[in-house]
């Protein structure tokens, strides 16, 4: 049973920010606004827990996250804001809370949105940071996370990364992703009345300002049409309020036909991007997260131990073979 505290804010949202996707117009008036009061910066909490650097990438900035000297293990965290916004302090308070329980350095590009840039400058930019994230650290040290249009973002690097032979993340975490743009489901418009934050009018018009014209149901808008198969062992989180949730099941279901393995956490009476707003839910999510990220670290330590003891029974066969042959 959903929380009070989601229903307080599933109230907020349907008073408020769902009126920025009622319509063309309305969305255009919350950028407008938001262009003013955004700030990109991490918060200073943020700023006095870990060592935070900077670095700038097309002109854009690029945040490292480091909670530990050396850590190997790191996320490329893609934010949500339907490609319009900027990344939010809720985005901060997650990345600082996965940082602290994992232990991973994570990067974060303020990637250009629209309509002030579009789909090419954006995904130039983040697939840059990729290529030079590759050159610091094995991909299979490497973690995709997006919320949101950052979810959609992290499906379609990876599907570039492999159109460009590159080598490939180890896994993806993907919460309320946007995977199909091309309203084919009519799902989508009755799950629309139940969701308190997203609308598809608002929906479209940032589709049309970042997508530089290529078609809604090309796969580099809508990766539900791509090709499945290069994906990463996926951890997918929706929420039966969203109104992405239908293509979000249907990604999961070809995703593994396609032999992906792909965990899913459905939450009932959740909206978009619950994980993090601060409620109990958003608890039980994170901690879905570190289960699935923290796995990969015990399985990288099995693997080790197997390799080290490997190398430990392959030094001493000469002395076996000696032994057996006096």
């Amino acid at each position: 049973m959903p929380s009070l505290k989601s229903h307080v804010v599933s109230f907020v949202l349907r008073h408020s920010r769902k009126q920025a996707f009622s319509s063309p117009e309305n969305l255009q008036r919350w950028i407008a606004y938001a262009r003013k009061t955004e700030n990109h910066q991490p918060p200073a909490s943020l700023r006095s827990r870990f060592e935070v650097t900077t670095r700038s990438v097309d002109g854009f900035p690029v945040y490292e996250i480091a909670p530990k000297t050396g850590e190997r293990k790191r996320i490329l965290y893609l934010h949500g804001g339907a490609y319009v916004f900027q990344i939010t302090s809720y985005h901060w308070g997650l990345i600082a809370d996965m940082a602290n329980r994992l232990g991973f350095a994570i990067t974060v590009p303020i990637y250009p949105i629209a309509p002030e840039h579009d789909f090419h400058a954006m995904f130039g930019m983040v697939g840059k940071v990729y290529r030079q994230m590759l050159d610091e650290t094995e991909a299979q040290d490497i973690v995709f996370m997006g919320d949101s249009a950052g979810g959609n973002m992290a499906v379609v690097l990876t599907m570039m990364a492999a159109e460009d032979a590159l080598p490939l993340p180890s896994r993806h975490v993907l919460i309320s992703p946007g995977l199909d743009m091309s309203l084919a489901n009519p799902e989508v418009f009755e799950a629309e009345r139940n969701d308190p934050w997203l609308g598809i009018p608002g929906g479209l018009e940032a589709i049309r300002l970042y997508s530089a014209g290529i078609e809604r149901s090309d796969w580099r808008i809508s990766p539900l049409y791509g090709d499945l198969s290069v994906l990463p062992k996926t951890l997918l989180l929706t929420g039966s309020h969203d109104l992405l949730s239908p293509d979000n099941l249907i990604f999961a279901h070809k995703a593994r036909a396609a032999g992906v393995e792909v965990e899913v956490v459905y939450e009932q009476g959740m909206f978009h991007v619950w994980p993090l707003i601060d409620m109990p839910e958003a608890r039980r999510a994170r901690d879905s997260i570190v289960a699935f990220l923290g796995s990969e670290i015990a399985s990288d330590q099995v693997e080790s131990e197997a390799i080290t003891w490997s190398a430990k029974a392959s030094s001493s066969e000469p002395f076996k073979t000696g032994l057996a042959s006096t």
